[in-house]
């Protein structure tokens, strides 16, 4: 552990792991529960966060970019509570892997947050965040959370450098993208974030 940490008690990323699952399976907190009150105290901070830039939630506009994983399934809902706000709250979402599908509860927030109307674009090089980042008022990133391993690669290592050049007020979800959850070393490309919401 790095010594800016030295005398906190910073937990490692397999011991977040076993936090939830302390919560979901031993005390019967539904997994898609966790992920809903996540995702709708992180749209609370956002909006406290405007608020403390001069900027009412309600008039705001948001990207949130989301991983494939829980991460990404909790910056699905925070868009969806932002959206409930009246904040425009676009998504970009990193698409599955190669073969395969997005986790459970990612399906269902996703399909949620559709049907409340937030927009949802599964992230390519080509597909518009530049655009998106240069006309925002805050970015929400929710890419890639405590159990994040080795450097980011693909999508989202394209998706965390665009974040990183927009020089935009940033938030991140568990901790910023890019950084090594156990160290807290950044890697070749990282969030910057103005501020981080852990959970």
């Amino acid at each position: 552990i790095p010594s800016v940490y030295e005398g906190l008690p910073v937990l490692t990323s397999e011991q977040m792991r076993a936090l939830d699952r302390l919560a979901t399976e031993q005390r019967g907190i539904p997994a898609l529960d966790l992920m809903e009150n996540a995702g709708k105290a992180v749209a609370a901070e956002t909006a406290a966060f405007l608020k403390r830039q001069g900027k009412e939630a309600g008039v705001a506009t948001v990207v949130v970019c989301c991983g494939r994983g829980a991460n990404g399934g909790d910056g699905l809902v925070a868009a969806r509570h932002l959206a409930g706000m009246g904040a425009m709250a676009a998504v970009f979402l990193c698409p599955p892997k190669k073969d395969s599908v997005y986790p459970e509860l990612v399906r269902i927030n996703l399909q949620k947050a559709r049907a409340a109307g937030v927009r949802v674009t599964e992230a390519s090089e080509s597909a518009g965040l530049a655009a998106a980042l240069a006309s925002c008022d805050l970015v929400l990133d929710a890419l890639l959370g405590t159990g994040s391993s080795g450097q980011p690669a693909g999508a989202i290592h394209h998706m965390i450098q665009e974040l990183a050049r927009a020089k935009k007020p940033g938030i991140a979800v568990a901790m910023p993208s890019g950084i090594d959850p156990d160290t807290g070393h950044p890697g070749s490309v990282f969030v910057p974030a103005a501020l981080t919401l852990t959970l």
